[in-house]
């Protein structure tokens, strides 16, 4: 099963390639921008999380995807990496995977020549981890 932080990291670097999440039964289209801001979700995600989850959001789908937000939240469901671009894609537990990627539609992807998407990092934990294995280093040599 896909965890609610799976399915948020899922959403996350999609939007941070442009693709909107579709809520209301097609009412309204969403994107965050920007998606995060230095080791968190932004604001604007968050209140867009809140958005989908709300009993009120109908089916909410990813642009190009089949599987609602709510369907990638049940035992069926996991997301792992795409075999094409290593983007986070919903697989199903048994039965047929999904006809195609979210990456389909765009003429651009993958470009490994920028960034790919990413989720929130916190620095000073990631500086103090590299800290910690120098220090271990310098005192093995």
């Amino acid at each position: 099963m896909a965890s609610t932080q799976d399915v948020r990291r899922y959403l996350a670097y999609w939007f941070q390639l442009g693709k909107h999440v579709v809520i209301r039964d097609g009412q309204e289209r969403l994107l965050p921008q920007p998606v995060i801001e230095g080791d968190r979700y932004s604001q604007a995600f968050e209140e867009c999380w809140q958005r989908i989850s709300a009993p009120d959001a109908g089916d909410c789908y990813l642009e190009a995807t089949e599987e609602s937000v709510a369907d990638l939240l049940t035992p069926e469901w996991d997301v792992s990496p795409c075999a094409r671009c290593a983007m986070p894609v919903p697989m199903r537990h048994v039965g047929m995977p999904p006809a195609c990627c979210p990456c389909n539609d765009l003429l651009n992807w993958p470009n490994l020549d920028v960034p790919q998407p990413r989720s929130p990092v916190n620095s000073q934990v990631r500086l103090k981890d590299i800290q910690q294995r120098l220090m271990s280093m310098r005192d093995r040599g």
